[in-house]
């Protein structure tokens, strides 16, 4: 059995992903004690397009992550709702993040990608316009190639 989970990710942790090759997130900080996937597309989306676009550590974008884990290991940490039912998240400690990841099954895949008006600051040879980014393949060979100016120390 499988479950499939969504994370909601900024620039610059999508470019921590695609430096191990799909494989991983990047380990939380210090100051965060729980990763948390959500168990739907449409609040990752949310997440993504209302919180991402005007956040400067996310480089003024969002993208939903979707990536599908053993359904045992997925069982072994807490479901919470944290707003509306549609608001679900996994609580994982960040001590037993490796172990959840290491029971993905195949990569993380991006599902979709939007762009905030402040994008460009952070990847200025990007020439899509604002919102949904429907060029996703040429945006990711973009972010592949770099440069991200600025982005958190963490992540690079």
């Amino acid at each position: 059995m499988v479950t499939t989970l969504y994370r909601p990710v900024g620039l610059y942790e999508l470019r921590a992903i695609m430096r191990v090759g799909w494989l991983a997130f990047p380990p939380r900080l210090p100051e965060q004690p729980i990763f948390y996937p959500v168990l739907n597309r449409e609040y990752a989306t949310e997440i993504a397009t209302q919180w991402n676009l005007d956040d400067p550590n996310s480089g003024f974008s969002g993208f939903v992550t979707r990536f599908a884990v053993a359904a045992a290991e997925a069982a072994r940490h807490p479901r919470k709702v944290v707003g509306a039912a549609r608001h679900e998240e996994l609580w994982v400690p960040a001590a037993e993040q490796r172990a959840l990841e290491a029971a993905m099954i195949g990569p993380i895949e991006v599902e979709e990608a939007w762009i905030g008006a402040r994008f460009a600051s952070v990847l200025p040879t990007w020439s899509g316009s604002v919102g949904r980014v429907e060029a996703l393949d040429e945006l990711l060979a973009q972010i592949a190639r770099g440069p991200v100016i600025g982005g958190p120390a963490t992540m690079g």
